[in-house]
């Protein structure tokens, strides 16, 4: 029964660390450091991909595993890769039964004295966003009990991810929207004082604003704060051709 109090108070705490603001380095160099704790692997890391599906190393149990990982994406193969292009678990798998499924991988790890590994996705329904990779100093393979609280490890993590990555990108959004209103009052403000020195209507004086700005390859906010600052060459009202 200890073992699975530890279980949920590990589940408990990753939950506890989902705050707006949370470290996803540290939630998921934690998820390694869990895996090596609870389910009797040697060492553990996660990979994450980018927006353009790019994976990279993002946390590690271990510095033979740090080196193992980036050696794992130097080589383009080894069971975190496939478990990420598969979207499937992988493993466990014996590193000294040949033909090795992972020729450059099986050689690295065997030399860092790994002898299985498994890997599983951190994927969220149909969404693959990286993968955890589980290695073991010994051929027996990663009991199925271990898999499987792996598996709610990595699914939590997968989750907190997404939460994240959409709080950041609503922030973002409205930062977006907040910045085109306020950039809209200052050009409002541009086109009353262009209008009034060139002394033309509010729509020519617009026209002459953004075509000031194309010219001179500037942004449009960027040159009507400049009238409204009274900063701007005396150019952008002229009209075309003035």
């Amino acid at each position: 029964m200890a073992r699975e109090a530890d279980v949920v108070r590990s589940l408990v705490e990753m939950a506890n660390t989902l705050v707006d603001d949370f470290d996803v380095v540290d939630l998921l160099t934690g998820l390694a450091d869990r895996c090596v704790s609870l389910l009797g692997v040697s060492a553990a890391g996660v990979m994450l991909a980018s927006p353009a599906g790019k994976l990279g190393l993002v946390a590690s149990s271990s510095e033979a595993m740090r080196l193992l990982e980036l050696f794992e994406l130097q080589a383009q193969e080894g069971p975190c890769l496939d478990a990420f292009r598969t979207g499937e678990r992988v493993g466990p798998e014996n590193l000294e039964v040949g033909p090795p499924r992972w020729p450059l991988f099986c050689a690295a790890a065997y030399t860092a004295g790994f002898r299985s590994a498994s890997a599983l996705p951190l994927r969220l329904r149909d969404t693959t966003l990286g993968a955890l990779n589980l290695l073991s100093a010994t051929a027996a393979p990663v009991a199925e009990a271990d898999l499987i609280v792996a598996r709610a490890f990595a699914d939590l993590a997968a989750l907190s991810i997404v939460q994240h990555r959409a709080s950041a990108e609503a922030q973002r959004l409205n930062e977006q929207l907040s910045g085109a209103l306020t950039s809209r009052i200052v050009i409002e403000q541009a086109k009353g004082v262009i209008a009034e020195r060139a002394g033309a209507p509010l729509t020519e004086a617009f026209s002459r604003l953004r075509a000031y700005a194309r010219h001179h390859n500037r942004r449009l906010t960027e040159v009507a704060q400049a009238a409204v600052d009274g900063t701007l060459d005396p150019q952008a009202w002229t009209p075309p051709g003035g």
